[in-house]
């Protein structure tokens, strides 16, 4: 077993000769450009890991890590095209940089070449891998509508919106985790299981980027903080305040959820202050707490060393912790 950061150096160093020049070029140019943009790469070290564990050499699941991460960006140029986005990791979006129509089609020529990556393997590695993968895409667009619908729905539930983060985010971590396991035939329950832990810590993450959004360090979130309020987004810190708060603040708030004014700065700490006083911030952390505890508990039913399941639980907590 590597360390993260030898597993995410080797899928730089494989992405980077995937990459290849090709016409036509106002086709692939936007597609090499998302794809360079950097990120920590982690579903795809998710992948290699997991073949790791369970004694399958990482070189094996390059070519599943890559399709994720095709699928993941292509993902996200279609969702910077719905939202509008003029930035993605501090350069300009695909659809601005060159134009709608192109961000469409490269975005839909990604689709297919995270597809190809498969006709690397094996049939029937072949088969597991893309009957999982069409499984998940499928989810990550029922996701993604989830979101849409929410923006104009007052009356979404917390049960809800567990399903729509499970399946526009953390429902392509697990997938990350079950193809590696595929690619190192493994049983059917440890398959089972890995998904089960990266999905769950999947939710974790993204209910910790719900918290974070509010209440993290501008110098090391990396996004802008307050970017949820901003957008009148039903994160569960706001779902949970409406559940607690008293009737003066949550009329209060669900006022300044149907504003937008100019200047944000006074929306976003009164919006803030509520969270906290309403108990939602420290119900969000709790939360965030049982399912990075959820998916620690699902370790103990793999067959692997102690020494395994420690690097899988350091991982989860360095996740947790922004440390990767």
């Amino acid at each position: 077993m590597q360390n993260t950061p030898y597993y995410q150096q080797a899928f730089v160093d494989y992405l980077d000769a995937y990459i290849q020049e090709k016409e036509p070029k106002s086709l692939y140019n936007p597609i090499n450009y998302i794809l360079q943009l950097g990120g920590k790469r982690l579903r795809p070290v998710l992948t290699l890991m997991t073949a790791e564990i369970f004694d399958c050499h990482y070189t094996k699941a390059l070519n599943a890590a890559l399709s994720i991460e095709v699928f993941h960006n292509f993902s996200l140029v279609h969702d910077d095209i719905m939202d509008d986005a003029p930035l993605r990791r501090g350069q300009e979006t695909v659809h601005e940089k060159w134009d709608l129509n192109t961000g469409i089609l490269s975005g839909d020529a990604m689709l297919i070449m995270a597809y190809q990556l498969f006709e690397n393997y094996e049939p029937e590695t072949f088969q597991a891998l893309a009957k999982l993968f069409s499984k998940t895409a499928l989810q990550v667009c029922e996701g993604q509508q989830y979101d849409v619908d929410f923006e104009t729905r007052d009356d979404v539930s917390i049960p809800e919106y567990l399903k729509m983060i499970e399946y526009k985010t953390a429902v392509l971590v697990g997938a990350a985790m079950e193809m590696g396991a595929i690619v190192a035939q493994v049983r059917e329950q440890d398959k089972r299981n890995m998904y089960e832990f990266g999905l769950n810590l999947g939710i974790a993450f993204q209910l910790q980027d719900d918290y974070l959004d509010a209440f993290g360090n501008p110098e090391t979130f990396g996004k802008q903080v307050g970017g949820d309020i901003i957008e009148n987004k039903k994160t569960y810190l706001y779902l949970k305040a409406l559940e607690f708060s008293s009737d003066d603040d949550k009329q209060q708030l669900l006022h300044l959820f149907s504003l937008k004014p100019t200047d944000q700065t006074n929306k976003i700490e009164t919006i803030k202050d509520i969270f906290n006083t309403s108990g939602s911030s420290l119900a969000t952390k709790q939360v965030i707490e049982e399912y990075t505890n959820k998916a620690f508990g699902i370790l103990e039913q793999l067959q692997i060393s102690e020494e395994k399941k420690m690097l899988l639980k350091t991982f989860g907590q360095q996740l947790m912790n922004r440390n990767v």
